[in-house]
């Protein structure tokens, strides 16, 4: 079993930035972390869930094309996380961090697709104020 607990979200402005950290635990993880493939996804009212960005054991990283240029995804440690910044309205909603033992890929990169990964968190809302 893996737990993961998202912090950092909040109330910004539209342009503002926030920083989002996932923090993994659970027996298996606690030795293998660093090879397992971490993602955030977001779910905003009344919207299907969305993969915004993963990354693999190696650091391969993949976003959506939403938020490429603007959202950061990183790990270190038991933790993930992202960066966001030039925050949208659009932005709003709850983000979650998954992690699987493997990534998947298509066209060569990781894959971002909620079938994929195993363990969930709970979210932290994100709001994006016009």
């Amino acid at each position: 079993q893996v737990q993961l607990v998202e912090s950092g979200g909040g109330s910004v402005p539209a342009g503002g930035s926030l920083r989002l950290s996932c923090t993994a635990s659970g027996d298996t993880y606690s030795t293998e972390y660093s090879t397992y493939c971490m993602a955030w996804f977001r779910q905003a009212p009344g919207k299907e869930r969305e993969g915004v960005a993963v990354i693999d054991k190696r650091g391969s990283t993949n976003y959506a094309n939403s938020v490429n240029g603007r959202f950061t995804i990183s790990r270190a440690n038991k933790t993930l996380y992202l960066e966001m910044s030039s925050l949208k309205p659009e932005d709003t909603g709850s983000y979650q961090c998954a992690t699987h033992y493997v990534c998947f890929y298509k066209n060569g990169a990781p894959r971002v697709s909620e079938a994929d990964f195993r363990y969930w968190g709970q979210g932290t809302q994100v709001t994006v104020s016009s």
